[in-house]
């Protein structure tokens, strides 16, 4: 273990923490807030400057970086900028309760969107501007965006990126990694300022459109209203959202074919035809089950075309309490919880790549069994699937299902039901946001145990880093010493 390299490499990590503070910190300057919210901002800032630093002074003689430092670098720095940028909160009063807070700010920067607030319009503009910011770098990666601001750390960073970036398969744009996480971010603000400005169109004033346009494009669903996006009551608005959040749902790499003029490419996505086909079958599915609950069809197929783009992308935004709807739509929305995204985008869950293979394989082996004497070749995105991503992602799925497992029976010894245990852990550890039962979308997770919010919190980071970093993190053999 190069631990020389993983301290240097947090310690950069923590100072663009530090700098990313500025921001609330001149939020709560523009809207002249109480001194005790800039000086919160402002004291975590230096601290994480200093911290930084002493593990950042002095360079790593060798700079050798192999897997295991990258998911010790990936799966540490989530932690220690969540509790890092949770302490705000604590030092202004806002989130008393450091356990709440650090379950808020992990919420935040995993793009989960679950919350333990119950009136989140008494926030101070500050402490909510960074709730949503955190989305907004959390979204496409903590460890992305250094790489694109710090490319010195660029030494051996592909296993980096590779711990972080979530989906079967990792790729990189061009050649360098750095150039790579640049192209990836121009294109995701980009994406971002335009929902922005189609939101301003809405009639949203420009700090909502800015908080919710962070909330969409990281797929994370903190809302700034009690009621979320139903308090704006605008079918203009949740069309936008809606359609914003499956867009932020797409592998980012096709953003980059189009750039390039590689449409045909585009089209040719597997995954992409999986995703649109999903989400419209869902929809569907819903509208049938729903039509005898809903006196306007518009007004159905707005809610149910809503909810299921937030769910699947696992944003969690909400404008309907889909918590009351029959228990069919609610099936499929818990479905949709576990499908997620595509690979290569700012969603949770298992992804649709992985969905799709799954599938396949399935399918292959019910082919295999049928007829022993059969050759059955499984293809994905027109090409044969090489069998180490065939082995990877059903490895996958048997760890993601054992740790969800272990997660329902650890939240189990406080839950109320097994309707709000099973969605809590489905809802944190796909990074969703909203459950059903108690954790519904019109509730939230403040009823939970202290408990129950740091095992809810540990799911959160270790399903946004798709789980092996953590389990690697909390293995006695990682610390060895190789190096």
């Amino acid at each position: 273990m190069n631990f020389s390299m993983v301290k240097y490499t947090i310690g950069r990590l923590l100072q663009v923490e530090a700098i990313l503070l500025v921001a609330p910190l001149v939020v709560s300057l523009i809207y002249r807030e109480e001194w005790k919210y800039p000086f919160s901002f402002l004291s975590i800032s230096l601290l994480l400057l200093t911290i930084g630093y002493l593990l950042s002074s002095k360079k790593p003689i060798k700079k050798n970086m192999f897997a295991k430092e990258g998911f010790i670098i990936v799966s540490l720095s989530w932690i220690l900028l969540s509790f890092f940028g949770s302490l705000p909160f604590v030092i202004n009063g806002d989130i008393p309760r450091l356990i709440d807070a650090f379950f808020e700010t992990s919420s935040g920067f995993t793009t989960t969107g679950s919350s333990i607030l119950t009136d989140v319009e008494a926030l101070a503009q500050s402490s909510l501007f960074w709730r949503s910011f955190t989305h907004l770098i959390g979204g496409m990666g903590i460890l992305v965006f250094a790489l694109a601001i710090l490319p010195q750390i660029e030494s051996e960073s592909v296993h980096i990126m590779k711990a972080e970036v979530p989906g079967p398969v990792f790729g990189k744009l061009v050649s360098k990694l750095s150039s790579s996480a640049r192209i990836l971010y121009k294109i995701y603000l980009i994406l971002t300022a335009v929902v922005v400005i189609l939101l301003l169109f809405g009639g949203m004033n420009f700090f909502d459109a800015l908080l919710h346009a962070f909330g969409a494009a990281g797929t994370g669903g903190f809302g700034i209203k009690n009621g979320s996006i139903a308090s704006y009551d605008s079918a203009y608005i949740d069309y936008v959202l809606s359609f914003s959040m499956l867009i932020f749902g797409v592998n980012f790499n096709l953003f980059y074919l189009v750039l390039i003029g590689q449409i045909k490419e585009v089209l040719k996505s597997e995954e992409l035809r999986w995703y649109i086909g999903i989400v419209l079958a869902a929809v569907t599915l819903i509208c049938l089950n729903l039509f005898s609950h809903y006196d306007s069809f518009w007004r159905m197929l707005r809610d149910a075309f809503f909810s299921v783009s937030s769910i699947i992308t696992t944003t969690g935004f909400s404008t309907a309490d889909f918590g009351s709807w029959p228990v069919f739509s609610q099936t499929v929305l818990i479905i949709l919880m576990f499908f997620g995204a595509s690979a290569g985008s700012t969603a949770g869950g298992l992804k649709i790549s992985r969905v799709a293979i799954l599938w396949k394989t399935a399918v292959s082996e019910f082919k295999r069994n049928a007829n022993p004497n059969r050759i059955v070749t499984i293809k994905y995105e027109g090409k044969p699937l090489d069998k180490e991503v065939k082995h990877s992602v059903t490895n996958y799925f048997v760890i993601y299902m054992i740790i969800f497992f272990a997660l329902l029976l650890l939240i189990s010894f406080d839950a109320p039901d097994f309707t709000s245990a099973f969605s809590a852990v489905a809802a944190t550890f796909n990074n969703i946001g909203p459950g059903l039962g108690t954790v519904g979308p019109l509730a939230s997770f403040a009823h939970a145990s202290d408990f129950s919010k740091l095992v809810l919190s540990f799911a959160m980071i270790a399903g946004r880093l798709e789980i092996f970093p953590i389990l690697i993190l909390f293995n006695r053999n990682t610390w060895r010493k190789h190096i």
